[in-house]
C-alpha cells in the first residue's frame, strides 16, 4: 500500500500529529494506501517555507518560470497513462474519463507556460507632458489552495500553474480522499526543478488542515472548490483578514431541449453529462428542462440509452459508469432520491443502490431518472452529486429560460434546437457562467474563463487568463521625465 506524506520545502514529512487516514478505491472499498493527517503546525511549516521561497521565485523572470511549467506538461503527458490508472483507483470514474483529466492537465501546463511570455500590463498616455504611465501584474505572495476529489489533478493544475507562473509560491491541501494526485503532482514538480518551497502539499481534512491555511496571516490568497457551505465559511474568514479568495461551489446544471431539437444529439449530451463521472461533477446536468411536446419521446429514448449505460469498475474499458466517492455520498444520493418520490416525482428507472454481485464492496449507485418534476421540488433546485436527472416539462422557451435561471446556482447550462434565433435567446438570457449550444453542460476549455454566477462562486474564475487575476494585483507606474514636479489633476496657469 501506497503511504502519502506531505511535501514541506522539497522534502517528504510525516504529520506532526502522527496519524493517518485510509485512502479507499470506492471501487472495491478496500483500502489501497494511508496518508498523513495534518495540523496546524504542518500548515504552519509550509506556510513558512513558501513565503521564504516565493522572494526568489518572484525574481526570476516569468519566462523562466514558465519553463518549468513546459517540463511539467511533458513530464505529465509521459505519465499519462500510469496517472490515469492511479486516479481511477482512487476517486473512481471510468479510465476513459480519468485521460480527459490528465491531458486538462497538461494542456494547462502548456497554456500557462505560455503566459510566462506575456502576463500583460497596459500602457496608457498620460495627461501630463514628459511623463509615462503603465500598468503591471505582480505576484500576491502565499497562495493557499484547496480542491475536492471529483477532479484531483485538474482542478490543481488549473489553480497551482497561473500561480506559479505568476511568482507565488503555493500551499495546497487536497482532498483526503484523493491524496495519490498531489503527490504525483509534487514528484513531477520536483523533477522539472521548481526550487524548493515553491510548491508545498499538505494533506488533510477541511476543519483542521483546511481551516488552518484560511486563517494563517502570511496566506494572501485562498483558490477554492468546494461546497456552498464551506465557501461561504471561507469567504467570511478571509473577509474578516481582507484576504484575496476566489471560490467556484458547485451547480445545478440544465440541458433544454426544445421542440426542434436533434433528439438523438439531446440524449448523448444528457446521457455524458449527467452519468458521466457518476454525476459527481460540479458542471453535471442534474435538470432536463424538455419542451412538452416531445417530452414523452425524449423520456423513451432516454430510457433506451440508459439501458446500454455499463456500471462498474472504471478500470474496465467496457464500464461507462463508475462508483461514486465513499459510503457517506452514496447514503446522501439515496436520501434525495427517496425526497423525490415522496415530493411526487415518477421514477422512471433506477432510485436504488446497487449492492449485489460485483457491486456489494463498492459504493455503486443506478443511474436515475425522474420525470414530471416542478420546479420547486428539492430534487430540481438542490445539489445531489450523483447519477440523477429530472425532466421538467414546459411550454416555451421563456418558460425553459425561467426555470433555468430559478435556482440558486449558476454555472452551466445548455440548450439543444436548430432555431438560431432561439439560440441567441437562449445565450443572451441564461444566467449562468458557462453556456453550451448543442451540446451538454460538461466539456469545459481551459482557455476560456470557468465559473458561475450567484451560489456558484463569488465572481472570479478559474482557467483561462482570468485566473491571472486571482493570483496577481496590479500595479500602476508613473515615470516623469520632465525634471519638475508636475500634479495631476491640479490646474496650473499656463
Amino acid at each position: 500500500m501506497m503511504k502519502v506524506l506531505n511535501f514541506i520545502n522539497g522534502e517528504w514529512k510525516e504529520s506532526s500529529s502522527k496519524q493517518f487516514a485510509p485512502v479507499i478505491n470506492p471501487a472495491t472499498g478496500d483500502a489501497i494506501g494511508e496518508v498523513t493527517v495534518s495540523i496546524e503546525a504542518d500548515v504552519g511549516a509550509a506556510v513558512k517555507a513558501a513565503k521564504a521561497a516565493q522572494k526568489k521565485w518572484a525574481l526570476e523572470p516569468a519566462p523562466k518560470r514558465a519553463e518549468v511549467l513546459y517540463k511539467v506538461g511533458y513530464l505529465l503527458k509521459e505519465r499519462k497513462e500510469q496517472l490515469a490508472r492511479m486516479l481511477t483507483m482512487e476517486m473512481g470514474k471510468v479510465i476513459e474519463e480519468a485521460r480527459g483529466e490528465v491531458q486538462e492537465g497538461i494542456d494547462m501546463a502548456f497554456y500557462m507556460a505560455g503566459e510566462g511570455r506575456r502576463l500583460f500590463g497596459d500602457t496608457t498616455p498620460s495627461e501630463l507632458k514628459d511623463k509615462f504611465a503603465m500598468s503591471v501584474r505582480a505576484p500576491v505572495g502565499v497562495v493557499g489552495i484547496i480542491t475536492p476529489w471529483n477532479f484531483p489533478i485538474a482542478i490543481a493544475t488549473w489553480k497551482s500553474f497561473p500561480a506559479i507562473v505568476a511568482g507565488n509560491a503555493v500551499v495546497w491541501k487536497p482532498a483526503l480522499e484523493t491524496p495519490f494526485m498531489a503527490q504525483e503532482l509534487a514528484k513531477i514538480f520536483e523533477e522539472a526543478g521548481l526550487p524548493k518551497g515553491v510548491f508545498n502539499v499538505v494533506n488533510g481534512d477541511g476543519p483542521t488542515t483546511g481551516n488552518a491555511l484560511v486563517e494563517h496571516p502570511d496566506v494572501r490568497v485562498i483558490s477554492f472548490t468546494g461546497s456552498n457551505e464551506v465557501g461561504r465559511k471561507i469567504a467570511e474568514k478571509c473577509g474578516r483578514s481582507l484576504k484575496k479568495v476566489s471560490l467556484e461551489m458547485g451547480g445545478k446544471n440544465a440541458v433544454i431541449v426544445m421542440d426542434d431539437a436533434d433528439l438523438s444529439l439531446a440524449v448523448e449530451g444528457i446521457l455524458w453529462s449527467a452519468f458521466g463521472t457518476s454525476g459527481q461533477r460540479c458542471t453535471a446536468c442534474s435538470r432536463i428542462i424538455a419542451h412538452e411536446s416531445i417530452k414523452k419521446e425524449l423520456e423513451n429514448r432516454l430510457l433506451e440509452a440508459m439501458r446500454t449505460l455499463t456500471i462498474g469498475n472504471g478500470l474496465d474499458e467496457n464500464v461507462k459508469v463508475g462508483p461514486v466517492i465513499n459510503e457517506k455520498a452514496l447514503q446522501k444520493i439515496d436520501r434525495y432520491v427517496q425526497i423525490g418520490k415522496e415530493e411526487g416525482a415518477k421514477l422512471l428507472t433506477g432510485g436504488y443502490i446497487l449492492q449485489e454481485g460485483e457491486y456489494n464492496k463498492g459504493y455503486y449507485y443506478a443511474p436515475t431518472l425522474f420525470t414530471d418534476v416542478m420546479p420547486n421540488m428539492r430534487i430540481a433546485r438542490e445539489e445531489i452529486f450523483g447519477p440523477v436527472a429530472s425532466i421538467i416539462p414546459v411550454k416555451s422557451l421563456e418558460e425553459a429560460i425561467e426555470v433555468n435561471n430559478s435556482v440558486d446556482y449558476g454555472l452551466s447550462s445548455s440548450i439543444f434546437t436548430r432555431d438560431v434565433n432561439k439560440v441567441f435567446t437562449a445565450m443572451r438570457d441564461l444566467d449562468t457562467g458557462i453556456v453550451y449550444v448543442n451540446a451538454g453542460t460538461t466539456g469545459a476549455e481551459i482557455h476560456l474563463p470557468f465559473g458561475g454566477t450567484k451560489g456558484t462562486g463569488n465572481g472570479h474564475r478559474d482557467s483561462g487568463v482570468a485566473a491571472l487575476d486571482v493570483f496577481t494585483e496590479w500595479k500602476s507606474i508613473y515615470i516623469d521625465f520632465s525634471g519638475k514636479l508636475q500634479r495631476a489633476q491640479i490646474d496650473i496657469d499656463e
